[in-house]
């Protein structure tokens, strides 16, 4: 494999990352809106706080990536605190394969 086919093979993993990431973010969205008017289950209360907890340690990941050599940094950051990045970008490749993130 040559480094342009690794780079569309990363590119096309963490696009359908990311996707996985919104998709959650759209539930968060609902679960919220769905807390104005009823009560959640303790189901649903997890997914909030699991969700809001994502969101949190995607700012800092995105932050220090648009620093002056963040693109150096954050690889080594995610090395050094592996917890940094949201669920979704921690999941396996079989879970990717999901059909709805095309």
């Amino acid at each position: 494999m040559n480094t342009v086919d690794e780079i569309k093979v990363a590119i096309n993993k963490n696009k359908k990352r990311l996707a996985k990431e919104l998709q959650e973010s759209k539930e968060l969205i609902f679960l919220v809106r769905k807390s104005l008017t009823t009560s959640l289950t303790d189901e649903e209360k997890a997914k909030v706080k699991e969700q809001t907890l994502d969101i949190c340690k995607a700012i800092p990941a995105f932050t220090v990536f648009m620093l002056p050599g963040g693109a150096l940094l954050l690889p080594l950051l995610i090395k050094l605190i592996p917890d940094i990045l949201p669920s979704a970008f921690k999941a396996d490749d079989e879970e990717l394969e999901d059909p709805k993130l095309e």
